[in-house]
């Protein structure tokens, strides 16, 4: 196994809050996909929720050296847990594409919030 790219990346909660507060249930949709926004729902607040997965998204993207162009989508990344709580990332679309021109095969990312902030690394790796 190799590695083969690295992304981080830093959320204000309050910012998220912000777009949430705007946007509602338009912005939830166009970040999450439908079983991502099940699961935040079972938090109390689901602000650090949202950016958590937002900080662990621009991470991924970060990682494959893209950012935000072409067909690249918020939805082709889901994030959600295994058994023992640990992320799991399945990536669809262009961003599963780019993944897999780099020679990526698996995904290891690392989320963590406060009420206040948000951080994700994402590491490339081959399988």
């Amino acid at each position: 196994m190799s590695v083969l790219g690295h992304g981080l990346d830093f959320v204000d909660c309050a910012r998220i809050a912000q777009v949430y507060q705007r946007h509602g249930a338009r912005f939830l949709d166009r970040v999450l996909t439908d079983a991502e926004q099940e699961r935040g729902r079972r938090f109390k607040n689901m602000i650090p929720y949202i950016a958590g997965r937002w900080a662990a998204k621009e991470a991924i993207l970060k990682m494959i050296g893209t950012g935000w162009r072409g067909e690249i989508a918020w939805r082709d990344m889901e994030i959600l847990p295994d058994a023992m709580g640990q992320p799991v990332v399945t990536l669809r679309g262009a961003t599963a594409a780019r993944a897999s021109e780099l020679g990526i095969g698996r995904v290891l990312l690392s989320i963590t919030h406060t009420e206040n902030h948000a951080a994700a690394s994402a590491i490339g790796v081959s399988e």
